[in-house]
């Protein structure tokens, strides 16, 4: 077990890579605080936490306001006594193409609310407790957007920033004990890229993604389930001498 007895707080946990990373450090020994808006979603993915034989706390709310961050921290300590991994899961897509130059406010101030506040919020309240302890983990979920101009200004603006933010971090904790790193996805298959919140069908969601892996070398599109093993590696006790790195899970496409 990779990470037996850690207790983990997952944001953005009810679907895609957020439940997948539920899973699989569940089913590595770790006890889940699941932090999301969506109850249903968090609720489904509670099921799959328990079927995995651990346990799970659903904490629903907005974990982009530093509020809504404390809760979720404070509930992870209420029930387990502790806390060891974070893992800033929560963000949205750009569903704009405006150029940079001209992104919509309300798209600019919603995305990096969701995708980049909430790593700032959930961070400042958890480091704390794990400064406490002397030890602990943060994963933030990037992208390659960090690196190409693939997402959209305002969704690639925010991937950049959490790389910045990850390495500074990184550097001011590292001899604290806790560690921080991020993981860069690039086409993978979730419900938020294949277009199913967009409201495709299911052949216009496979076209989707067959036209995304035909640019990736490996001629695929990734899983949820390869990001899940990206994070439970840094999660655990083999990555204790790795901070401030970039994990990037692409099949290839930045060196294309």
């Amino acid at each position: 077990m990779r990470v037996q007895d850690k207790v983990a707080i997952v944001t953005g946990a009810s679907s895609g890579f957020g439940r997948a990373t539920s899973v699989r450090l569940a089913q590595e020994g770790a006890r889940i605080v699941i932090a999301d808006l969506d109850e249903a979603g968090g609720e489904e993915t509670a099921r799959q936490v328990k079927a995995a034989g651990s346990e799970a706390e659903l904490v629903v709310g907005d974990i982009s306001a530093l509020a809504g961050a404390r809760t979720a921290v404070e509930r992870a300590v209420a029930r387990f006594g502790r806390l060891d991994v974070l893992v800033n899961n929560a963000g949205i897509a750009q569903t704009d193409a405006h150029d940079t130059w001209d992104a919509p406010e309300e798209t600019w101030d919603r995305v990096i609310r969701v995708n980049l506040r909430s790593v700032y919020a959930c961070s400042k309240a958890a480091i704390p407790v794990m400064l406490a302890r002397g030890s602990g983990s943060v994963i933030s979920v990037a992208s390659i957007a960090a690196s190409v101009c693939v997402g959209g200004c305002a969704y690639g603006a925010t991937k950049g920033a959490i790389l910045s933010y990850t390495r500074h971090v990184a550097r001011e904790l590292a001899a604290r004990g806790v560690r921080v790193n991020c993981v860069s996805p690039g086409y993978m298959r979730t419900p938020m890229s294949s277009g199913e919140r967009l409201g495709l069908s299911a052949e216009e969601q496979e076209a989707r993604l067959d036209s995304f892996g035909q640019r990736v070398p490996m001629q695929r599109t990734g899983s949820v389930d390869d990001i899940a093993n990206a994070i439970l590696y840094l999660a655990s006790d083999e990555a204790a001498y790795v901070t401030g790195q970039e994990i990037v899970v692409d099949g290839g496409y930045l060196i294309r």
